[in-house]
């Protein structure tokens, strides 16, 4: 098997012994002569060390064929002298790099902070593998491609082989640069723990509205609904890390590692910024409303610092919203077309440029409700998640876990399915004539952490406020005249 992690160059990997045997007895016994999966884990730059907590075979293809094959080179018909070790020697894998980089993917939006898609393993013979090397760092380069979004930081990954011919675990690390060669590859030290049992929890409640302006004119009025949003998350993100944090009450001032067993509760705390796009009202038609709650969830090793638990927090945030949005954005590319769209206001948000849709509505908001986040038990008391549309079940969870996760049915209950968040977000396209409000209220358009309120208020206040600032030199004025004149009527009186 072979598996790839990320971050730093890790000096030695660890991994889950109960779940790493049991995949390899699911091997041997299934007599299938390669297969293709995931690694699940994370990687420690502060440890210098890898940890695999599970092995997830990527599943056949919608053609019902497997992501990975064994391909003989040589015709043995042709040959009979040859014997059947010698021609084994000259095969080598074929694995459909593209499809296991959809499944890590999809299982990437599956996993809570700290928890990541960390490589790809292979179930081969030795010569097989040898003969693969460039195969293999092309599926791990694709899988690197398609999870980077969720996880900007990737810069390593690891590669581990499960050889049954003779049986042995090989693990390398590969950097993820430009062109990943064979050369990327450096083999290091792996052995089997206990991994699960000394994971720590640290939970967060995030609640976020922020708003953004919609152009008519210019470069944004030719983007579609996701650049928009994927804009505004690159902003989100950095506003991210420039929050502290408080730990079961008490601020986050230093690197040492969390003593204290049980659930940990994180808050943020933003500093006051002045959002430069609160102040750009030219040419603007209206304004995208993105809020709602978020149950974040991470798992930090317990030698790991704290602080390392308030990053994959922050890091949980922006994937648990991206992952949102690429749903979102799934169900669009797979079921709408211009003939379904017709007059269905979500649907064209998503089919056509998001301001060409809001001058096209002007009078009436557009509201698109986002999945919601359930948590789903995993291995030894650990969770992942998974994200219901409104039209959704919980059975929808359970086929996915099955499928994209190789969990078994026996093994997932609904009512162990926890809806940690029991009110949809929304996101709204509302018209500027309703949003819009003088330069006295146009700060709320910034991004808050932890404070709601509806556009609507915001709107209705900013212009009560505006209309109060601009009636008090009237007032003043009056008021002065008035005493002016009762002033002089007095001093004519006494003469």
């Amino acid at each position: 098997m072979e598996i790839f992690l990320h971050q730093t160059m890790v000096k030695a990997v660890v991994g889950e012994e109960a779940r790493l045997t049991s995949a390899e007895d699911r091997l041997s016994r299934s007599a299938i002569p390669a297969e293709v999966g995931l690694v699940i884990g994370k990687l420690s730059s502060v440890l210098d060390r890898g940890f695999v907590f599970d092995l997830i075979p990527t599943p056949s293809n919608d053609a019902g064929e497997p992501a990975c094959s064994v391909l003989e080179t040589r015709d043995d018909k042709k040959k009979p002298s040859k014997s059947k070790s010698q021609s084994s020697e000259s095969s080598s894998l074929s694995i459909d790099s593209d499809w296991v980089a959809e499944h890590a993917r999809q299982v990437s939006r599956m996993l809570l902070g700290g928890v990541k898609v960390v490589g790809i393993y292979v179930w081969a013979s030795d010569s097989a593998f040898k003969n693969s090397t460039m195969i293999l760092c092309q599926a791990i380069k694709a899988v690197s491609d398609a999870i980077r979004h969720l996880d900007p930081a990737l810069d390593e990954a690891l590669l581990i082989h499960i050889c049954y011919s003779p049986r042995r675990w090989n693990c390398r690390t590969c950097l993820l640069n430009s062109s990943i060669t064979s050369s990327s590859l450096r083999p290091c030290d792996f052995k089997l723990g206990r991994v699960l049992s000394s994971l720590q929890r640290f939970k967060c409640n995030y609640s976020f509205n922020f708003r953004l302006p919609i152009y008519s004119k210019g470069e944004s009025s030719r983007q579609t609904f996701t650049e928009i949003l994927r804009q505004e998350l690159a902003v989100h993100e950095k506003e991210l890390k420039s929050a502290n944090a408080m730990i079961d009450g008490y601020l986050v001032h230093n690197d040492e590692p969390c003593n204290t067993e049980g659930e940990h509760e994180i808050e943020l705390l933003f500093p006051f910024m002045k959002d430069i796009r609160a102040e750009a009202t030219k040419n603007v038609t209206g304004i995208l409303h993105f809020g709602g709650s978020i149950y974040s969830y991470a798992y930090l090793n317990v030698k790991e610092p704290v602080s390392r638990a308030v990053a994959d927090i922050k890091a949980d945030i922006t994937r648990s919203l991206q992952s949102r949005l690429d749903i979102i954005c799934d169900e669009a590319e797979q079921d709408l077309n211009p003939t379904d769209v017709g007059d269905d206001e979500e649907a064209e948000i998503l089919t056509i440029p998001i301001s060409k849709s809001i001058l096209n509505s002007s009078t009436k908001a557009c509201h698109l409700p986002l999945p919601r986040r359930v948590l789903v038990p995993w291995l030894a008391g650990t969770h992942i998640c998974d994200y219901l549309q409104p039209f959704e079940s919980l059975e929808v969870v359970k086929e996915r876990c099955m499928e994209l996760m190789s969990m078994e049915h026996s093994s997932l209950d609904t009512s162990k399915i926890s809806e940690v968040e029991t009110e949809t977000s929304l996101m709204v396209a509302e018209s500027m004539w309703d949003v819009i409000t003088p330069a006295s209220s146009a700060a709320s358009c910034r991004l808050e952490g932890n404070v709601e309120r509806t556009s609507r208020e915001d709107g209705n206040k900013g212009m009560d406020n505006a209309s109060y600032a601009s009636n008090v030199p009237m007032m003043v004025a009056i008021f002065v005249l008035l005493l002016s004149v009762i002033l002089g009527f007095m001093l004519y009186r006494k003469d």
